[in-house]
C-alpha cells in the first residue's frame, strides 16, 4: 500500500507534533506501508532521499505560516498517480480540495488538528480562512481524524460527520537522571523547580504562569521557548528576568537535555488553552511527573481530569502552588502514568492509522 503524507515540516523530525507523528508512523509501519513524505526544503540543509524507509520529497516553501497554503497545494499536485491514499495534516489546503477532487480518486484523510481558527495569534482574515478551510476540508475528505474527543464532538456537531479519534504517542520519551554536566549548568537543578517548554504565545498563558510564580518563592520555574520571536516574549523577559527564581531559557533542541530537565522537575506546568491533545502534555505524562494544567476541556479530556490542579487565573495557580502536598503529587503521577500507557503509545497510534489507510 502506498501512502503520501503532506502538511508536516518533514522528517527526520526536528520539532512539532505533526513531525513527531510522521516520524513514528514511518518507523512503526514501514514494513506494511510504502510512504512518501513531503518536506520543506527550507528546513533541511541535507536533503535525504529516504528516512525510516520512506521516500522524501522536497517543496521549496515553508510548511508553516502563510506559506503553508501553497506548500500543501504544491505537495498535493506532486503526489504520484500510483499513490492511492493521501493523509493531510491540517486544513491549510481546504479551499483547494474541491478542485483536487475533480481530477483524483485518491482516498483523502485529513487530520483537522487543533481548531486553528480559534487561536488568538491569528487576525480576523486568517481566522475566517482557517474556519472555512476546515469546513471545506471536512466536506471533501473521505476520513476525518480528530486528535481529541472534544474535536471529534466539534466535527459531529458542526458538520454532522463522524471523525475517527486518533491521539498522539508519547512513549518516545523516558525519565532521565541528571548528568553531572547538566546539573552544574542549570542553577535551578538542585532546587524544587517547575518546568515548561512551549512556544511563547498568549494562548499558552505564559504571562499568567510567570505572574503567579513571581508572587511566591517556594518553587523556582524554568520555561524553555522562543522568547525573542515576538513583542509578547520580549515584554515578558523585560518584566520577569529580574526574579532570581524565574529562569527564561532559549529553545533547546537536544532531546536528551530536555528530557533531563523535564524528568527532574518537581512538577510540570501546562498552560495551553487552545488545540486538542497537546504532544508536550502527553510526553510529560510519560515522564512520571505531576502536572498542573490550564483548565480547558482539551486538557481535562487528555488527562481524564487527573491533574495536580487546574487553573484559569493567576489566583487559581497561586492557590495550587501554596497547597501542593506530597500525597497529591504521588497520586497524580500514578494516575497519569496509567492513562499514558493505556492511551498514548505509538504502537497503538500507528495501528489506528494503519486501519484507516486500508
Amino acid at each position: 500500500m502506498k501512502v503520501a503524507i503532506i502538511g508536516s515540516v518533514g522528517i527526520p523530525a526536528k520539532y512539532g507534533g505533526f513531525e513527531t507523528l510522521v516520524e513514528f508512523l514511518t518507523k512503526d509501519l514501514n514494513t506494511k506501508i510504502d510512504f512518501t513524505i513531503y518536506c520543506s526544503s527550507k528546513e533541511y540543509e541535507s536533503k535525504q532521499e529516504s528516512h525510516n524507509l520512506a521516500t522524501l520529497k522536497y517543496v521549496p516553501l515553508k510548511a508553516n505560516g502563510i506559506q503553508s497554503i501553497p506548500y500543501d497545494i504544491w505537495s498535493l499536485l506532486k503526489v504520484k498517480r500510483d499513490i492511492k491514499v493521501v493523509l493531510i495534516l491540517g486544513v491549510a489546503s481546504g479551499f483547494f480540495l474541491p478542485i483536487y477532487r475533480v481530477f483524483t480518486k485518491k482516498k483523502i484523510i485529513i487530520n483537522v488538528d487543533g481548531l486553528e481558527w480559534k487561536r488568538e495569534k491569528w487576525g480576523k482574515l486568517a481566522k475566517w480562512y482557517l474556519r472555512n478551510s476546515e469546513k471545506i476540508a471536512v466536506k471533501y475528505s473521505d476520513i476525518i481524524v480528530a486528535d481529541n474527543k472534544i474535536i471529534q464532538e466539534h466535527v459531529k456537531k458542526s458538520y454532522a460527520k463522524d471523525a475517527v479519534l486518533i491521539e498522539y504517542g508519547g512513549d518516545h520519551v523516558s525519565p532521565k537522571k541528571f548528568s553531572l554536566e547538566i546539573s552544574n549548568k542549570y542553577v535551578f537543578a538542585k532546587l524544587k523547580y517547575a518546568f515548561k517548554v512551549c512556544r511563547i504565545e498568549p494562548e499558552n498563558n505564559i504571562h499568567m504562569i510567570l505572574e503567579a510564580f513571581s508572587r511566591q518563592r517556594k518553587y523556582s520555574i524554568a520555561i524553555v521557548g522562543n522568547w525573542k520571536n515576538s513583542s509578547y516574549g520580549l515584554e515578558l523577559i523585560k518584566k520577569y528576568s529580574r526574579f532570581a527564581h524565574i529562569h527564561l531559557l532559549d529553545p533547546i533542541y537536544d532531546q536528551s537535555i530536555l528530557d533531563q530537565l523535564r524528568s527532574n522537575c518537581f512538577f510540570y506546568v501546562h498552560g495551553h488553552s487552545a488545540g486538542g491533545t497537546n504532544p508536550s502534555l502527553v510526553e510529560a505524562m510519560f515522564l512520571n511527573i505531576p502536572i498542573i494544567a490550564y483548565d480547558v476541556n482539551y486538557n481535562r479530556e487528555t488527562m481524564e481530569n487527573h491533574s495536580l490542579g487546574f487553573f484559569k487565573t493567576t489566583s487559581d495557580l497561586q492557590f495550587i502552588l501554596e497547597n501542593i502536598s506530597i500525597s497529591d503529587i504521588q497520586d497524580s503521577i500514578n494516575k497519569l502514568a496509567s492513562i499514558a500507557r493505556r492511551r498514548y503509545r505509538w504502537e497503538l497510534i500507528a495501528q489506528k492509522y494503519h486501519s484507516i489507510f486500508k
